[in-house]
């Protein structure tokens, strides 16, 4: 519940781009809503993760709190399993997610993404796919972390 709206079962995703070679390490990103929201679920859902709303949101959201840059927020179909280290996450035409299994180096996969304040899951990612605009990338093999989300405002 937000803004007095109920957005129990809907799902929203980011594609997210940042540089730490950059000054300030500014953030490019796209936000996308479950097609199954209404008007008011869709202005809750985007005041929640731009950080309009307020709430905790400067504490799990970098892109609230940094230099960042919003290229679109769509409206799209968002397919996702969260099978324990088998996760994948698809929004055609635009990002694609397999993870492949869970990270077995003893390193720490750690950042400033939402999540690590809590226990989750490093995992290593079959495909990490972006094409939407502005933003375009295509990694395998690389770290990710896994973990439940919770936002209070």
């Amino acid at each position: 519940m937000a803004a007095g709206t109920d957005l129990g079962g809907l799902t929203v995703a980011l594609a997210i781009c940042y540089d730490d070679d950059e000054p300030g390490s500014p953030w490019t990103w796209i936000l996308y809503l479950d097609e199954r929201s209404n008007v008011e679920q869709q202005a809750a859902l985007e005041g929640i993760f731009t950080g309009q709303l307020g709430g905790d949101a400067e504490t799990h959201f970098p892109w609230a709190w940094k230099t960042s840059e919003l290229l679109a927020v769509r409206r799209v179909a968002i397919e996702v399993d969260h099978a324990q280290r088998r996760q994948w996450l698809r929004i055609r035409d635009h990002v694609t997610v397999r993870i492949q299994d869970r990270y077995s180096g003893d390193e720490r996969v750690t950042c400033v993404i939402s999540g690590h304040d809590r226990g989750g899951e490093e995992l290593v990612a079959e495909e990490l796919r972006v094409d939407d605009g502005g933003l375009s990338f295509d990694y395998s093999g690389t770290c990710g972390y896994a973990v439940t989300f919770d936002y209070s405002g």
